[in-house]
């Protein structure tokens, strides 16, 4: 086989785990998250079997191990206590843009860490904030995150959606914890991830838009577009 075809091999989830030291479901799992892990996605089938693009994995894994290799280093050097704004993070988390951190604190809940300091400058016609992370919340993520920077083994689990009943006021607005737990999801970030794929285009446009605990603001729905969407999946 030549070098050109070797790299266009395609392979399944088995062989991916095999070769990588993942298991099947692992390997399924990133793929469905890939919203927030970056894994490439499937190009094709065998049967029932989804298939990737070797080349592609590989990267995605080396890349990871780079990373590792940065996140050993943000661990190991410097002070803990050290205030980091959003570019500096997004450097140090090898990052090309401090807009990675903002989608996921915007679009991800629950999944990037929120900041420690929250510093309001700017005018009262022009207003604006800055995030900052101390340098220990930040190697705690990078260490257990899914994805990219997931340690084997890790079992941390998504925050507990709230309890929300179906009957309350049609007008009331909600957010997307909210949102998720009326329409079904286990989590903020597979909502969040469904709703970005397109699969909730009831809730593409929001009706509000509220400030949240750390000043920064969130699309808010009305119950009533919630339940909609979620009469509308049920029909599919």
């Amino acid at each position: 086989m030549s070098p050109k075809s070797a790299e266009r091999r395609q392979v399944d989830a088995s062989q991916i785990g095999e070769e990588f030291g993942l298991s099947v479901g692992r390997v399924n799992t990133l793929h469905k998250e890939r919203e927030t892990t970056d894994f490439p996605p499937a190009v094709g089938k065998d049967g029932r079997k989804q298939l990737w693009d070797h080349a592609a994995v590989k990267k995605w894994f080396d890349e990871r191990e780079a990373q590792r290799s940065r996140l050993r280093n943000l661990s190991a050097d410097g002070d803990p206590d050290e205030l980091l704004n959003a570019s500096q993070v997004a450097k140090e988390l090898g990052y090309k843009s401090p807009n990675q951190i903002t989608t996921y604190l915007r679009d991800h809940p629950g999944y990037f860490p929120e900041p420690d300091v929250v510093e309001h400058l700017g005018t009262e016609q022009r207003p604006w904030t800055r995030m900052r992370w101390y340098r220990k919340t930040i190697t705690s993520w990078a260490g257990s995150r899914p994805g990219k920077g997931r340690r084997d083994g890790n079992t941390r689990q998504a925050p507990a959606l709230p309890k929300v009943s179906p009957t309350g006021d049609p007008d009331e607005l909600v957010a997307a914890p909210e949102a998720a737990a009326l329409l079904g999801f286990k989590s903020v970030a597979t909502f969040s991830s469904s709703l970005s794929q397109g699969n909730l285009p009831l809730l593409k446009e929001h009706d509000a838009m509220e400030a949240g605990s750390r000043g920064r603001a969130r699309r808010m729905w009305t119950r009533r577009r919630i339940l909609e969407q979620a009469a509308a999946r049920k029909t599919k």
